[in-house]
């Protein structure tokens, strides 16, 4: 159905568009600006960062049979979807080209007004493709938190039926949100801000070289890129607070200046500086209060490695290494 859509949009464009070379130059798309280059940043970390809360992302991930079958999933996906976003940007050039659309005017509205130019049958159809593609995001959407509540909030001891209720009712205040939401683009770069300071310290614990690494310092580091976001506004607007504040729920992508680009690059840098640090003191305290109390000192012994009953999801010899000390296999992990 994604295929259909697209050829279908392509080829009624390319039939229909008639582009006004003099507008080309006027708009100045093709030039480059401080936004464009910052934008190369931004929207790559945005987007990769902010896939690590989808938990859709996750069961794809886990209903993988090996790691090999899972990189080529991602990697098909990924092209896929670097060619529609692709096309749909290049969708609001040829709007203000074609005339369809005026610079100045709201530019959530392009891709429409580039739209309402095609034929009425085939607005027809892309509507209705559109809306079954979203329906089946929102499904697999309703499916993936059900999944999460079930297993990972409740361990499977509440009923399935109350669950599915529970995010059935969950519905109608997000509705309700983006329905009175003066701008949704706000609360999606918010929620991006905030996975761009989380996620680089989540990753570096799913990493079997960072055994040392603890729940206490991906705590200590998340919140602490959220406050570094804001240590970053008091310099960048001169000690302003309430500036500094306002930078946390980021207004704007398209500012004039280096703030937004400065808070994305705060968000990653400054959560990872906290939770090395906080590893750091954590690893410290841990040797000096084994020195007093007079026991080893276990801060940066290797776990055990579960073992994998899939053969050909991890390498079977990649944990050969000699075990100084480990821990129950399956237990839980150690917080600090």
């Amino acid at each position: 159905m994604v295929l259909g859509l697209i050829l279908l949009g392509i080829i009624a464009v390319g039939v229909e568009t008639h582009i006004d070379r003099s507008l080309i130059d006027q708009s100045g798309f093709l030039k480059p600006s401080l936004l464009g280059w910052q934008l190369i940043y931004i929207l790559p970390v945005a987007i990769l960062t902010n896939d690590f809360f989808l938990s859709g992302f996750w069961m794809r991930t886990f209903a993988s049979r090996t790691d090999k079958d899972l990189w080529i999933g991602v990697s098909l996906a990924s092209v896929g979807v670097l060619i529609i976003l692709t096309l749909l940007g290049v969708g609001g050039m040829l709007a203000v080209w074609s005339g369809a659309f005026k610079t100045g005017d709201d530019v959530s509205l392009s891709f429409f007004a580039l739209l309402s130019t095609l034929p009425t049958w085939v607005i027809g159809v892309i509507l209705v493709m559109a809306v079954s593609l979203s329906t089946a995001a929102f499904d697999s959407h309703q499916s993936a938190m059900i999944s999460t509540a079930s297993n990972d909030l409740f361990r499977n001891k509440l009923n399935i039926w109350i669950i599915r209720a529970l995010v059935v009712a969950i519905i109608f205040p997000v509705v309700v949100v983006a329905l009175r939401a003066p701008d949704i683009l706000q609360i999606f770069l918010i929620s991006d801000l905030v996975s761009a300071a989380v996620v680089p310290c989540l990753v570096i614990g799913l990493s079997e070289r960072f055994y040392w690494y603890r729940g206490f310092d991906f705590v200590v580091g998340a919140l602490g890129g959220i406050f570094t976001i804001f240590l970053f506004g008091l310099v960048f607007y001169d000690g302003d607070a309430n500036k500094a504040s306002k930078l946390l729920i980021v207004e704007t992508l398209y500012a004039n200046d280096w703030s937004v680009f400065g808070a994305f690059m705060a968000a990653p840098f400054g959560g990872l500086l906290w939770a090395f640090g906080a590893c750091g003191l954590r690893i410290g305290f841990l040797f000096v209060w084994a020195k007093v109390k007079g026991h080893r000192f276990t801060a940066l012994d290797r776990p055990i490695p579960r073992q994998i009953a899939r053969p050909g999801a991890f390498d079977e010899h990649e944990n050969d290494a000699v075990l100084e000390h480990s821990v129950a296999a399956g237990g839980k992990g150690k917080f600090f």
